[in-house]
This record gives structure tokens, sequence and C-alpha cells, in this order.
């Protein structure tokens, strides 16, 4: 059998050379093998397949990283790690829109960090993370984690809110069934386990978990625990338009403050969500907490989509002249000072064949845009006109947190919601001494122009 190098095999197949050595590590390419630092392409494979038959799906609704990584065509993002090992804050919380990527992130960092049975690091040696050297390598499956997503906690009464929550508890918790044979812990701490598992403890009991949980995991294994919690506001966004707004933040505070306020059980945290909530109203005296918004520069090009990795699907699937048309429905977001395009829309752009459409408007609800738009005074409904004849302008964000309850009292609030939540892109902006934000804004991309039309302007009428 013949082999090619790389170069001589992108040159057959009309790819990059860059390409091509991602498809050999990705699996892609069969019988690809690896000399020392390069790849070596059989002839037979590059001469006889349509490099259509070589690739992999896109992974559309998959947040399973293991599966993600394994089966479809993966878009690294695992030097998020690197960044984050290089500075070790405490409790991290990522915010950005629905349908960027945030519960897969979060799955890549549980993987990446859980201790376990097996050996988890096949899921990482080709990527970008496990070239930056042993010292980030030496950190992957050291740490016992705790994951809980919020993600489906829709319920329109608290006991609801809380039974779904409780569910949520009692499966992680079983997760870690073997903690009720471990010699470290105490009977009394194996009784509450089992009272979790059971979703026989009371609303004071589980509010308790994360701390119990994380303390007994730490007993066993020595090492403290990473918590993850996905769609953190997801509870408390429900809990605001059903009418359980303030038991619901009381019962997330006291969760949280457990967690991740003076835990020595607690090695690391991460949090992600659509918005940031005030600390007032859950983070209570939590100073280890560092929030990452879509305004900030760190981790901005981790979430979405860059320009290089859009062009890079598109060679891989054929598509390099639709790259025009898809930047103009799906590009337009500014995160820190990166330009990032939706990355759900973009996969299912190119999953259907390159048709425009507008993907990501029936992924979520609007009712908190609703809301701030029923209370929206004239001036900001002419300036919403304004944006949807294609228009700029020019705003003035004070405060980046939210307390639902005092929405209406600021209607003004709406503008950085709209940012926050993907609605609106942000061209140039720059930030005060005093933290406040100046900047301009617009409607990012055709495709938000139509939820505009069809969901965001209705809703005043």
């Amino acid at each position: 059998m013949g082999y090619l190098s790389v170069s001589e095999a992108a040159a057959r197949l009309g790819l990059s050379p860059r390409r091509v050595q991602q498809m050999c590590r990705a699996g892609d390419i069969s019988g690809a093998v690896r000399e020392g630092r390069k790849w070596l392409v059989p002839e037979e494979t590059v001469a006889g397949s349509d490099a259509a038959g070589q690739r992999k799906s896109l992974p559309v609704g998959i947040s399973d990283f293991r599966d993600a990584v394994t089966n479809y065509h993966y878009v690294d993002k695992s030097l998020l790690i690197r960044d984050f090992l290089d500075r070790r804050v405490k409790v991290s919380l990522f915010t950005r829109p629905r349908r960027f990527g945030k519960t897969l992130m979060m799955d890549m960092l549980r993987v990446f960090f859980e201790l376990s049975e097996t050996d988890t690091s096949v899921y990482f040696r080709d990527l970008a993370i496990w070239n930056c050297g042993e010292r980030y390598r030496a950190e992957q499956g050291q740490y016992p984690v705790i994951f809980l997503s919020f993600k489906d906690v829709k319920e329109d009464t608290y006991d609801k809110a809380l039974q779904n929550i409780a569910g949520l508890l009692s499966a992680e918790f079983d997760r870690h069934r073997y903690l009720l044979d471990s010699e470290r812990c105490s009977p009394t701490e194996k009784n509450y386990f089992r009272k979790i598992t059971e979703m026989a403890a009371d609303e004071v009991m589980m509010a308790q978990a994360l701390k119990y949980l994380s303390r007994m995991l730490c007993e066993h294994h020595g090492v403290p625990a990473v918590i993850l919690v996905d769609e953190y506001d997801t509870p408390i966004q429900e809990g605001y338009f059903a009418g359980y707004y303030d038991r619901m933040t009381a019962f997330i505070r006291n969760l949280f403050s457990g967690a991740f306020k003076d835990n020595s059980n607690l090695s690391f945290g991460f949090l992600t969500g659509i918005l940031r909530v005030a600390k007032e109203s859950i983070f209570s005296g939590m100073n280890n907490l560092k929030v990452y918004s879509v305004t900030d520069e760190r981790y901005s090009e981790y979430f979405g989509f860059t320009e290089a990795e859009v062009r890079e699907l598109l060679t891989y699937y054929g598509g390099e002249d639709h790259f025009d048309e898809l930047r103009s429905w799906y590009d337009g977001y500014r995160f820190g000072s990166c330009e990032i395009y939706n990355p759900w829309s973009v996969i299912n752009y190119i999953e259907e064949e390159f048709k425009p459409q507008a993907f990501w408007q029936s992924t979520g609800s609007n009712e908190i845009i609703g809301e701030l738009i029923s209370a929206a005074t004239d001036e900001i409904m002419e300036n919403l006109m304004k944006l949807m004849q294609g228009e700029s302008i020019v705003i003035y964000i004070i405060d980046t947190t939210v307390i639902y309850p005092e929405i209406r009292k600021r209607p003004y609030c709406i503008y950085r919601f709209l940012i926050e939540t993907g609605y609106l892109g942000i061209i140039e902006g720059r930030r005060d001494c005093d933290g406040s934000l100046v900047c301009r804004v617009s409607i990012p991309n055709r495709e938000i122009a139509y939820v505009y039309e069809r969901e965001i302007i209705s809703l005043k009428q």
C-alpha cells in the first residue's frame, strides 16, 4: 500500500493540508497512520474515495461530548481548559445566548476533569489541549465531579419545579452510589445520601445537597470536587413568569451558597446561563465568583464559531461558495473583541444543504423579551424600529446584572437583555472606568431580523 503526505492528499482531495490533518486526527480518513509528528494517508483511500463519503455528520442537537468527538465532526473548543487552568478562578459563570454551545462545553469539562474507571484521555488526545504540555494533561481525570443541568426545569408551579430539581439531585447522587460503601463517609452522611436518592428529602435538606455530596466525594477520594451547573437561571426565569420567583430564588441561593461559598470541599466550580442574575438575588456573599459575559474578552472565542472555524466547516462539507450567504444570515455577534457566528444556525444551514432559514428562532421562548417590550417607552420603540430598518443605535449600559422584579421599573434594561440573549449585536464599544459600557449596536443578521418581524415587534401590537 502506498502512502501520501498530508500535502499530497490535500491536493488530490481539494482541501487544505490543515483540514486533512484534522480529518486524520478525527478518524475521518480510513487507514491514515501517524509516523512521529506527521500523518500518512493511504493512496488508495484518497484515489478511490469521494471526499463526501469520508465526512462525519454535524452534531445537531448533540450535547454529549464523548458522542460528539467520537461520532460527529467536532469543532475543537478544548483550549478553554488551558485558559482556565492558567488562572484557576474558584467559581466561573459563563453567560451566553441559548444554543451557543454551553451544555456541550460543560460536558467537555466534566469528561476532562472527572475521575473515571475508564481512560477518558482518549477523547482529548487529538484535541488542541493535549498538545499544550504535561502540566495540562496531568489535570485530566483527577477530580470527582458533580454535574447538574437545569435547562429542563420549566414548570408552572414551585412544587413541580422543586420536584424536578429533586429528580436531578437524585440522579446525580445515584451516579455516585459507590459512596454508600465508602468507609470514609459517616452513617449520618449515608442516611442523608439515601434520602436524596429516594427523593424523600425536604426542601431544607435538598438545599444542602451539593454541599453534602461534595464533602462525601472529598472524604472518599481525598480530592475536593468540581461542581458544574448548566443553565442555572432557567428555574429562576420560569419562577418569575409563573409567580414563584421569590421562593425559587431563595432555594437556589441556599443551594449555591452551600456549593460555592466557603466550601473547603470545592476545587472549582463552573456555571452557565443566559443572563447574569444579580448577586443580591442568588450569589450573595460569593466573592470568589467571576462572571464572563458576551461583553468580556476572556473565553470570547469558545462559545459559538469564529470565522476561521466557519470557513473550515464549509471547506470540509464542500460549501466554500456559500460563505457570503452564511455570513449575512448567521454572523454579526461580537463577544469581547471576537467576531462570532451562531453555531446552532451554522450547523443546521450546512446540514440542510446550504438552504438559509431562521433556525434559531424556534429554539426557545421569547417571553422575557415580550415582558420588556410591553413596558417599553415610545423612545425605545422608535429605536427598535430604527434597528429593524437596518440602522444602528448607541446605548449606555450601567449595570449588567438582572433582578427580575425590577424589569418593568427599568425599561431601558431592554437593550442589555437583547444583547445578552442574542437579539442585538455589538458593533463597537468601550468600557468606562466605572465599569459601564457605551456601545453601538444593531440587529446582527438576516435571521434575527426575521425573528424581530415575527416574534419581537409583534409582541407590542
